[in-house]
């Protein structure tokens, strides 16, 4: 064995050469039960990429004096390549798609595949996995569909946002509320107390989701920038995986490349390009607004919040007490009743899950409350 090849390096050039056999023979694996003739070639080119990697390995192996011996796939390659052939591609593609997004910077510290195709192929192979495993076999019309999804998917996100943050606010408040009180502390202790909760836990809320949005929103705006660098250094290398993409959608081969070309002619309208299909990031929007979330934020945690405690500054003692326990259950089953436009549930079952739930998570935290204050109070 030459000097500069350590047993180290030895297993690992086997380690990568059998991952590409592996993944090459589940690609024809695929391919060989994929009904649609765009995706069964596309699958097979991913096979013939693998295949190129794998023999950059075994020529370093043979540099450094050993027997290559036959390509092998290993017992889990066949097991799935088996599940492939018998019940279709869809059946292993979640599990090839999460394993090509989890090795896709393998080689990135691999001084043997610096200057190669290996680090950008593997990146490009894990987004094409993501597309296809994203479409779940719906293909054929997947534009169309993705433009509908989008929409959809904008409201009920924005729903579902309304919903949990009121809700959030509402359980957390009256949780709160209904702990004081049950220490047979004073009207306006609880009122104050209540208000306080409200404004902790909106402010926290408000943060919480500023952090988020910006911190996606700095990442988005890196990856631009690093895709930017890539377009600019490797052209042909981001065409051709611009094309992959469009074929993963259903375009025949030729269109795919024939519209990845005609976006690669002009830098701006390929980093956006890029940044729509390989990034599903919106370059005008970088996923919203930090500041428009955080006071969204902030408002539906108060509106919440706002119910359990509002009758202690009009109410006393026990009354105070059962009106905000009324309130706050008309407000769980309207939540509830929210609920069933994203689950389609019975509006009686949601609606009276929620006031079941909120009210039984009240009635521990006033009881709690009680034997601390009887405990305290001697």
């Amino acid at each position: 064995m030459p000097e500069d090849r350590t047993p180290a390096d030895v297993a690992r050039y086997r380690g990568f050469r059998q991952d590409e056999v592996d993944a090459a023979n589940l690609y024809r694996a695929m391919a060989d039960s994929e009904e649609r003739s765009e995706i069964a070639d596309l699958y097979l080119r991913l096979a013939a990429a693998e295949d190129r990697h794998a023999e950059l390995w075994e020529q370093q192996l043979a540099d450094a004096g050993l027997e290559v011996g036959d390509r092998r796939p290993s017992w889990r390659s066949r097991v799935l390549a088996w599940t492939a052939r018998r019940f279709g591609p869809d059946a292993v593609l979640p599990t090839i798609s999460a394993q090509e997004q989890a090795g896709q910077r393998m080689y990135d510290d691999s001084p043997e595949a610096g200057g190669t195709a290996l680090p950008g192929d593997e990146r490009s192979h894990a987004r094409v996995l993501g597309v296809l495993a994203g479409t779940r076999g719906g293909i054929e019309g997947a534009l169309i569909g993705r433009l509908e999804g989008r929409h959809r998917q904008v409201g009920g996100n924005a729903l579902r946002a309304a919903v949990l943050g009121a809700n959030d606010g509402l359980v957390s408040n009256l949780s709160l509320v209904m702990g004081v009180a049950g220490a047979d502390l004073e009207n306006r202790t609880v009122f104050i107390t209540g208000l306080a909760g409200l404004l902790a836990g909106a402010i926290s809320m408000a943060l919480g989701e500023w952090i988020s949005v910006q911190s996606s929103r700095e990442l988005y705006e890196q990856q631009i920038a690093v895709e930017a660098e890539e377009i600019r250094l490797m052209p042909e290398e981001e065409a051709e995986e611009l094309a992959l993409i469009y074929q993963a959608k259903g375009f025949a081969e030729e269109d795919a490349r024939r519209i990845a070309a005609q976006l690669m002619a002009n830098e701006a309208t390929a980093l956006d390009a890029m940044a729509r299909e390989e990034l599903g990031v919106e370059p005008e929007e970088l996923g919203g607004s930090a500041w428009v979330a955080a006071v969204t934020s902030f408002f539906l945690f108060a509106v919440g919040a706002i119910g359990p405690v509002a009758p202690f500054a009009i109410f006393d003692g026990g009354t105070a007490v059962v009106v905000s326990l009324v309130v706050s259950a008309a407000a769980l089953f309207a939540i509830g009743a929210g609920i069933t436009l994203m689950t389609g549930r019975g509006l009686l079952f949601s609606g009276g899950r929620q006031v079941l739930f909120g009210l039984g998570a009240a009635g521990v935290t006033f009881l709690i409350g009680r034997a601390i204050g009887v405990s305290v109070g001697g």
